[in-house]
């Protein structure tokens, strides 16, 4: 099975997650839940796009989407 092979800017993850902290009303509720995000997505993910990728990354990419794009979740 081949993977599909996405390429990610390490700086651009690092950003993501300073946007979250700051828009943030708690840091510590933020962070916890990315950590949370990560690991439903560790044991949820059984055919991962990326190996490379680490759930964390994967986690805090997905929730500054979710932030910077309020369309894509839904109520």
């Amino acid at each position: 099975m081949l993977h599909k092979r996405y390429h990610f800017d390490s700086m651009d993850v690092m950003y993501r997650a300073e946007d979250l902290v700051s828009n943030a009303s708690n840091r510590y509720k933020i962070t916890v839940q990315v950590a949370n995000r990560a690991k439903r997505r560790r044991y949820e993910d059984s055919d991962i796009d990326d190996p490379m990728m680490k759930p964390v990354m994967r986690a805090i990419i997905e929730m500054s989407d979710e932030l910077m794009q309020p369309e894509i979740i839904g109520d």
